[in-house]
């Protein structure tokens, strides 16, 4: 992606970096796609360190969605690990941004949410958010603070500080340009006051995933235009979801909710390939490096990737409901991989008695059609109280049984006449 230019070089008269502000540095780069500019940040730190200053760190989020995923704390693991080396955290909540729409990587305008539909959002971000931060530690901003008061003269006052040829920069807008797909001059706007953002917080470091390049770095220069040191901006991968190809999205159902329960996080995050585990490890893992390189080491030398599989599937449900958890996880998952039947199967009760095995699938919501549970049957991925069916014109009588589709969908089902 072409992205702003003019960066600005490091400052003059480089301060020496002690061994904590390597450490730090280490700590910062672990996993991300890029850190610009690591020399800038490098004196950033250790003018932090020498003045116990600690350094702003800057996350802005816009609560298109109510509901967050693995993909999205990769960011937060981030701004975890900062938090945790002493620095202020700020947690910025885009209510004035999301009523815009976030172009980024689309080929079309995003509808703009409403004021009720981002105030909903909001509630539940920073407290899912806080199953990850430090939430004592802290600071929620939201950026109507400063957006609404520039009025219509501080909006048209902005918008002159940046070009739209500078605009067309972005991969986005060029291809809808050339395709023809309309672009809204609003969407101008999201860039400017995302990078007005950094402005009103005085960032020193902007996190964001890959996608948000072209927006860190426009609030670089916006900074320098209103005589701030510039930000630096550190971008971390998407995460692929459970297919190991798509970025984890809940429209694409290859994603892991944090707060889903922890059985169903543990068996999600077993499935995944053993290669695309250690990608996991270093986006959301708290391990230290060293401990994951050894790991790996020993997976090298013949250990069972199950075993290092295991240990991400339960730190991450330790991180999200408890240590207890994840061992009943463990235990759970250990149960199914030997024919048993989950403890906190859904209860479903149904009448119709005698129904055909599809629609029951279909009632129970094991499948979302009966062509689909037709498909499952044909492939030998349905169970009646462990027996796998290949009748796809069973009719079940009224009774108690436990259906099972694939390898995690299961009910318990009292169908009656």
């Amino acid at each position: 992606m072409t992205t702003p230019s003019s960066i600005p070089p490091a400052p003059s008269k480089a301060l020496p970096l002690s061994d904590n502000v390597k450490e730090a540095l280490a700590i910062t780069k672990r996993g991300v796609d890029e850190l610009l500019i690591e020399s800038e940040f490098a004196q950033k730190l250790a003018r932090s360190e020498q003045s116990g200053v600690p350094l702003r760190i800057k996350l802005g989020l816009d609560p298109t969605a109510p509901d967050l995923h693995l993909g999205h704390t990769v960011v937060l693991n981030k701004m975890r690990q900062l938090q945790d080396l002493g620095h202020q955290v700020i947690f910025l909540i885009g209510d004035f941004t999301s009523m815009i729409g976030d172009p980024s990587g689309r080929n079309a305008t995003r509808p703009p949410l409403t004021k009720e539909q981002v105030e909903q959002n909001a509630m539940t971000y920073f407290k899912q958010a806080s199953l990850v931060l430090d939430p004592a530690k802290t600071e929620i901003r939201y950026n109507s603070e400063w957006c609404d008061p520039l009025g219509a003269r501080g909006m048209i006052q902005l918008a002159s500080r940046y070009t739209v040829a500078r605009m067309m920069e972005r991969d986005d807008f060029t291809k809808r340009f050339k395709n023809g797909t309309p672009i809204a001059v609003h969407e101008f706007l999201y860039p400017l006051m995302q990078g007005y953002d950094s402005v009103a917080l005085k960032s020193d470091l902007e996190l964001g995933g890959t996608d948000q390049k072209f927006n860190l770095l426009v609030g670089r220069e916006l900074q320098k235009d209103y005589g701030q040191e510039p930000q630096c901006i550190l971008t971390m991968p998407l995460l692929e979801g459970l297919d190991g190809v798509e970025k984890m999205s809940k429209s694409k159902n290859n994603y892991i909710g944090i707060t889903e329960p922890g059985n169903t996080m543990f068996a999600k995050i077993m499935s995944i390939s053993d290669d695309m585990m250690w990608k996991y490890f270093d986006l959301l893992s708290f391990r230290s490096i060293a401990d994951v390189a050894a790991l790996k080491a020993e997976v090298a030398g013949g250990r069972n990737p199950r075993d290092a599989k295991v240990a991400i599937a339960q730190e991450i449900v330790a991180r999200f409901h408890s240590q207890q958890a994840a061992e009943d996880a463990l235990a759970d998952f250990v149960n199914r991989s030997k024919g048993g039947i989950p403890d906190d199967i859904p209860e479903v009760a149904l009448g119709g008695a005698p129904l055909g095995v599809a629609q029951l699938l279909k009632q129970a919501n094991l499948c979302a059609s009966t062509s689909e549970a037709m498909r499952m049957v044909e492939q030998g991925g349905v169970r009646v109280d462990g027996t796998v069916i290949s009748d796809k014109a069973l009719q079940l009588q009224a009774g108690t049984f436990v259906l099972q589709v694939g390898k995690r969908k299961f009910a318990r089902v009292t169908l009656s006449a």
